[in-house]
């Protein structure tokens, strides 16, 4: 009858994980925001406080010291540490938009819209009509203008644009594949532990809906990537980091879940999102805007009704402004315009920053919901266990 107990409370069911799954997902801001609010920066204080713990290492400490101490002091090494700041700097920069893209179960910011897409746009707009890939630094990477007269001119091909540009997008898919790891690592931890993610839950409610018939387009694309992450391996992992796949972050947790080596999981994600879809990105954004398809797509658009025309002047006096600046022959007309441009540009990324804010407190919320179910289900089988142990026990002493 004990055995019986123990074994009963160390199952849990169902219809818990279901109603747990309930509880976790309705925290969001519109539904409850002060229960959301609050766990979301509970989470936060945990991470922090464990962020900090790990880096209060003596070596590391001590190497920060010494890394600053020849940093400040003058010497003929200074031309050397403000060169590498630059560099520092632009790899930070690009690799923060990086992680800031892929990390948080799918939360992640759309940085390559909103900000490697239109320098890549940018620079190829620019070596087009500058004929040259020789832009003046500064203000590159800031501005694209065409070097002063006279400068040799050379038509740029695709792959000499693509040169140019190959360091940021190196940078930011190197990014994009460390912003992977925490839910590989998440989840590896949860199994080793004896614990279960939301991984391994998920994968309980789609054996149940396997069962019952009821998969979705959404269910059957995860079931697609989880036997080619167990069946393929390397090059299943491979394959799904080189095309763009929201559902990549489903790859981190089953690949935590059964255990796979990190480097196998580390190498195929950095090969597949650092040089295959990065550069495939790349290739679409510089192919798309060479002069013969812009001008085909500029006419095009004034074929459509109604919306067409005020779109084709509005892309026509975008282009124009642009090439002005370029000269460095921007009219007061074009700034003005570019200005509204900016500012309609600047509302939309605070838009997208804001959702992405509002959507990491979420999963910050919904991650402090699991931990508190988890520890609420091991003190429910801890009482358990005792109480059968109490139980045998006294069948004992009744017997005696």
């Amino acid at each position: 009858m004990a055995a019986s107990n123990v074994s009963e409370a160390g199952d849990t069911s169902l219809a818990e994980l279901v109603q747990d799954r309930m509880e976790w997902k309705s925290l969001v801001l519109w539904r409850r925001p002060v229960q959301t609010l609050k766990y979301g920066g509970l989470e936060a204080g945990h991470l922090l406080v464990s962020f900090t713990a790990k880096l209060l290492n003596l070596w590391l400490v001590g190497g920060l010291l010494l890394l600053g101490m020849f940093c400040l002091l003058p010497g003929p090494h200074a031309d050397f540490v403000i060169f590498c700041q630059q560099r520092f700097g632009f790899a930070v920069y690009w690799l923060g938009l990086g992680v800031l893209s892929s990390v948080g179960f799918g939360t992640g910011l759309h940085t390559f819209l909103l900000y490697l897409g239109p320098h890549l746009a940018a620079v190829t707009l620019a070596a087009y009509e500058c004929q040259t890939l020789d832009f003046p630094s500064p203000p590159y990477p800031d501005l694209k203008v065409c070097p002063q007269e006279p400068y040799k001119r050379n038509y740029p091909d695709v792959w000499q644009i693509l040169a140019k540009v190959r360091p940021e997008a190196l940078l930011w898919g190197i990014g994009t594949a460390l912003g992977e790891l925490p839910p590989y690592f998440m989840t590896r931890r949860a199994r080793l532990s004896g614990k279960e993610l939301n991984g391994a839950e998920e994968q309980k409610l789609l054996d149940e809906k396997r069962r019952c018939g009821k998969l979705g387009i959404f269910d059957h694309a995860k079931l697609f990537m989880e036997r080619a992450m167990r069946r393929v391996g390397f090059l299943g992992i491979l394959f799904c980091a080189s095309i763009p796949n929201p559902l990549f972050d489903l790859a981190g947790v089953t690949c935590g879940h059964f255990l796979v080596p990190f480097w196998k999981f580390f190498v195929a994600t950095l090969i597949g999102k650092a040089l295959v879809k990065a550069t495939i990105q790349q290739l679409f954004v510089i192919a798309s805007l060479t002069e013969s398809l812009v001008d085909r797509f500029v006419v095009g658009l004034g074929k459509l009704h109604y919306v067409g025309p005020p779109m084709q002047r509005m892309i026509r006096e975008l282009l124009r402004s642009t090439k002005q600046q370029m000269h460095g022959t921007v009219n007061s007309d074009s700034l003005a315009y570019l200005s509204h441009l900016v500012r309609a540009f600047e509302l939309c990324a605070l838009i997208m920053v804001t959702c992405f804010v509002v959507s990491s407190l979420n999963c910050l919320a919904q991650i402090h919901c699991k931990r508190k179910q988890e520890k609420r289900r091991k003190m429910r089988n801890l009482e358990m266990i005792l109480y059968a142990e109490t139980e045998a026990s006294s069948s004992e002493e009744f017997s005696v």
